[in-house]
């Protein structure tokens, strides 16, 4: 793993690129008895630096993110990302509105203005992803971890800060 110096937008760009069209992640939070992760649906907008989700207040998300906003958000596909980066409640009715769709209102079993219907925002402050790249570029990079050598060239495997 190597971290890239990357600007802030080439850096959001190759994280907007590896998650475009993953609609799933999973979403880790800290509870008091440690880490606990969950599938969330991503909203879709353009990731410009944040995410964003659609939840309940009564979730057990909700009270952990309020004791501590500190999360982790995975995409797997084609690629791997994971996301460190800080939570945030957000009950802005237009916003809400703006994500709505049938399928919530069915699977939450309410409407976007429902007071208990809240947002996450999370605000990533860093991203490792791993690339699947071709059969060629993956087979050399394990020969080259496996073997000790140095893999820092490599894009296979990096971090980003962001």
């Amino acid at each position: 793993m190597t971290a890239t110096n990357q600007s802030h937008k080439e850096a959001v760009e190759t994280v907007r690129d590896l998650i475009k069209g993953i609609d799933t992640a999973m979403f880790t939070t800290i509870s008091p008895e440690g880490l606990v992760s969950r599938p969330m649906k991503t909203q879709e907008v353009e990731f410009d630096g944040d995410l964003w989700f659609l939840t309940k207040k009564d979730t057990s998300k909700f009270d952990e993110i309020l004791h501590d906003p500190r999360v982790n958000v995975v995409y797997a596909d084609k690629s791997y990302v994971s996301i460190r980066g800080v939570a945030r409640i957000v009950n802005d009715v237009a916003k809400k509105k703006e994500f709505w769709n049938a399928g919530y209102e069915a699977f939450l079993k309410t409407s976007y203005d429902d007071p208990n219907v809240i947002l996450i925002q999370v605000h990533a402050e860093s991203a490792e992803y791993w690339k699947s790249g071709n059969l060629a570029e993956k087979a050399t990079y394990m020969f080259k971890r496996l073997t000790n050598q140095d893999t820092e060239q490599s894009d296979m495997n990096q971090t980003i800060k962001l």
